[in-house]
């Protein structure tokens, strides 16, 4: 078998269009642009849900969000649904985890099948079927976690290195300020660039690879940059300067009273008021591009292990992001709704079979979705595809040009239950989602609580700066759109606990189990 080993990369809120290989004018990315060449570019890439939770769960399982249930951040993934780690495990391999997955254990389910203790089934479906070499999530303080034991054996001697080193930084005054303050992102980190998270996701990534030797192995190796807090080491911090950066992509009629009520309670949350400030956008862009340089400096340190290892040519490569980062584009911050610049991400697919030679190094602008790595891992280890559970679709008929017919949409989804738009809104707790289906021309949007839907015309409005979900000269498009996210939606699958197979066989079989209604 040419692929024996899959190494699963994933950044948190990387930009589709912050890569050098994309596009970016100024921002450098040698060694991320070194793997285009030598894979396929995937142009059109889109997440399941703008959120990393949710997000984070259809990539691990396969299924759109919809059908795994984790709607968002806090939202434990049923124990009942399938990852691919125990994909994996059917057939003898373990998925091993360097960095960051956004797992949440559901602790109730858990403890309703009395698997809540300590023993080895309890401690993997906690951690959705991941083998742990080392987990990090850059999300808030872990005092007691292997990073923070590792910072304090170099130095950083103190409860929580994390908040006080890592996203801390000294002014010019010499006074630690908060890396949660985004004005304070135009200084260094007060941790060395060799102890940073980045750093250290990639030491122990490399370190497990070279521990394998010969045997087979699968690793997601997860990054937690160039997620906030956007505080970078030197001399990543300095790298860029804000006439370095894309230009925002905002227009007056996103804040006009025509604007759809929703978009407009998400532009009044706390961290997108941040964003309008022009001065929040100068300070965050060039950190925010100086993390990616970092990160792209570490991952060429993955290449040359790879390299050195031999691992390039039986290694299955994926390169993505979990959803992408506002940054001021729309009047928003953080994440969440559907515009491009939150939902298409990067994806590069290195397939080391032969018969992925006549692709290796181009462009591929099919629409490809996050749920498809799950089935391309499957096949490309030669494992069983599990048809009746994951929803996406192989890539490797793509890489080996065997591929006719393909997609023609993507779908993503929104809980916005937990915002406080929601309260400003005058809505009660409860059922407060959001559906988006995507074709080459048209992005349609379906809201619930009886908000109208939202339209753009990706041909002759390519920034998705006017919304036509009201236009009345469109109500035949908006019907169709409509027509197409329900029949989208009534094939998600439900069916989960029959293979296709025990299906079939079990069609019209009363009367072999001795049942024999509806004689004459």
């Amino acid at each position: 078998m040419t692929i024996r080993n899959v190494l699963y990369i994933m950044c948190d809120q990387l930009r589709w269009d912050h890569l050098g290989y994309a596009g970016h004018p100024f921002l450098k990315t040698p060694n991320i642009d070194a793997l285009a060449a030598r894979s396929v570019n995937f142009t059109r890439a889109f997440v399941q849900s703008g959120i990393c939770g949710p997000s984070r769960m259809s990539a691990y399982t396969g299924r759109y969000v919809s059908s795994h249930g984790a709607t968002h951040n806090r939202v434990p993934l049923s124990v009942g649904e399938v990852t691919l780690g125990w994909h994996l495990r059917e057939s003898g391999r373990t998925l091993a985890l360097a960095g960051k997955t956004h797992m949440l254990p559901d602790a109730r389910g858990m403890k309703r099948l009395l698997l809540d203790g300590q023993d080895e089934l309890a401690v993997l479906l906690r951690e959705g079927w991941f083998t742990l070499v080392d987990r990090h999530d850059g999300h808030h303080a872990e005092t007691d976690s292997a990073y923070a034991d590792w910072l304090r054996a170099r130095g950083y001697d103190c409860r929580d290195p994390w908040t006080d080193h890592v996203i801390a930084v000294t002014d010019e005054t010499g006074a630690t300020r908060n890396g949660w303050k985004m004005r304070n992102a135009r200084y260094p980190a007060r941790v060395r660039e060799e102890h940073s998270e980045t750093a250290y996701t990639t030491d122990r990534g490399i370190a497990f690879m070279e521990a394998q030797g010969n045997t087979p192995w699968v690793l997601h190796l997860s990054y937690v940059k160039p997620h906030w807090p956007y505080i970078a080491p030197a001399p990543y911090h300095a790298m860029y300067s804000r006439d370095q950066c894309l230009p925002v992509a905002r227009h007056a009629a996103e804040r006009s009273a025509a604007a759809h009520p929703v978009l407009r309670e998400f532009q009044n949350e706390e961290v997108a008021q941040a964003f309008q400030q022009d001065e929040c956008i100068a300070t965050v862009r060039p950190a925010y591009q100086g993390l990616i340089a970092q990160l792209d400096h570490h991952l060429g340190r993955v290449w040359e292990a790879l390299d050195r290892l031999g691992r390039w040519q039986d290694t299955l490569v994926v390169f993505t992001s979990d959803h992408g980062d506002y940054l001021g584009d729309h009047w928003l911050g953080e994440k969440e709704l559907f515009h491009d610049c939150i939902q298409r991400v990067p994806f590069l697919l290195h397939d080391p079979s032969r018969e992925a030679d006549a692709t290796r190094g181009t462009l591929d602008d099919r629409f490809v979705e996050a749920i498809d790595v799950v089935p391309t891992i499957l096949d490309g280890l030669g494992l069983d595809p599990a048809d009746h559970v994951v929803e996406g679709r192989s890539l490797l008929p793509l890489t080996r040009g065997g591929a006719t017919e393909w997609r023609d949409a993507v779908f993503s989804e929104l809980d916005w239950t937990f915002r406080g738009a929601r309260r400003r809104l005058g809505l009660k707790t409860g059922q407060h989602h959001a559906w988006m289906v995507r074709t080459d021309r048209w992005k349609y949007v379906h809201w619930t609580d009886g908000f109208r839907p939202m339209l753009f015309d990706l041909v002759a409005d390519p920034q998705e700066f006017h919304d036509l979900g009201a236009d009345p000269a469109l109500g035949g498009v908006r019907e169709a759109m409509r027509e197409r996210l329900l029949a989208w939606f009534t094939g998600l699958k439900r069916r989960t606990t029959l293979t296709w197979a025990e299906a079939e066989f079990r069609t019209d079989r009363h009367k072999a189990a001795g049942v024999f209604y509806g004689e004459w």
